[in-house]
């Protein structure tokens, strides 16, 4: 099974097995592979199997990608390559490798967000699945002592084993489609085709923003210092801002408006 060595100087200080899901390099903690360094961007790069292979992808970073000291914006990986991420080095091999083990392996919970991610990961529905979302609010409001919807998930359960979870509805701009859901903890925004919700404008950056669920509340985080987002029609100073109901979101040349509905 193919893993990932991640190091800093000479020392190996992560391990991530590798499975046919996709594992994001990056500062953020929602990053399976979090490097925790200013010269990382939030969402650096990612790896992904595609064909029969491992594919790395720079996905537009401050500093950049190199794999085996060159540059890359996208690359196939081959076994003992060796990927430079800021001051980190991360090694790729075909077949677990006991000379690289890291020496505390207590660290490493990507494995764990892996399985978990690709355990629960929905398909997205088509748009005549989703449900209205004034309808799903009062569905929960009638599940929740004192009829309140808050922001937390946990708070607004609905009855009968159904959940509120965050949905965008596309209000304008060119995306792959009008509605989405977002029931993993993080849906990408871009023009790459791991991108959850796909723009399709020729020259739109390939991950503009993310939507992260942290602790049962939506975030939208930008993606680069260069991310100009707005909220109802506010620019976002931090590089992140919690989602409320009805909130609209404006970035990349697109413009969404946040709610839940029932999932």
């Amino acid at each position: 099974m193919a893993q990932l060595y991640l190091k800093f100087g000479n020392d190996v200080i992560r391990e991530v097995v590798l499975t046919r899901g996709v594992v994001t390099i990056g500062r953020q903690p929602d990053n399976l592979l979090q490097i925790d360094n200013p010269a990382v961007s939030g969402h650096h790069a990612c790896i992904y199997w595609k064909d029969g292979q491992y594919v790395l992808e720079d996905i537009e970073s401050f500093n950049g990608t190199f794999l085996n000291n060159s540059r890359i914006r996208e690359a196939v990986l081959a076994d003992r390559d060796v990927i430079a991420i800021g001051k980190h080095t991360v090694i790729f091999c075909e077949q677990n490798n006991g000379d690289l083990a890291a020496k505390d392996k207590s660290v490493d919970r990507s494995i764990t967000w892996q399985r978990q991610l690709d355990r629960t990961r929905v398909p997205q529905l088509d748009p005549t699945m989703i449900l209205d979302t004034k309808k799903a609010k009062a569905q929960a409001a009638a599940a929740v002592p004192g009829g309140a919807v808050g922001t937390e998930i946990d708070g607004a359960t609905a009855a009968a084993g159904q959940r509120i979870i965050g949905a965008l509805t596309i209000l304008g701009g060119k995306t792959d489609r009008q509605h989405y859901l977002l029931p993993s903890k993080l849906s990408a925004i871009g023009r790459s085709k791991l991108a959850t919700i796909r723009l399709k404008k020729w020259f739109a950056p390939k991950i503009a923003a993310s939507i992260q669920l942290h602790e049962n509340k939506y975030f939208v985080v930008a993606a680069t210092k260069a991310s100009k987002i707005t909220i109802n029609g506010d620019a976002m100073v931090a590089s992140q801002q919690e989602l409320r109901p009805g909130d609209v979101v404006q970035v990349a040349g697109i413009k969404a408006k946040f709610d839940y509905t029932v999932g």
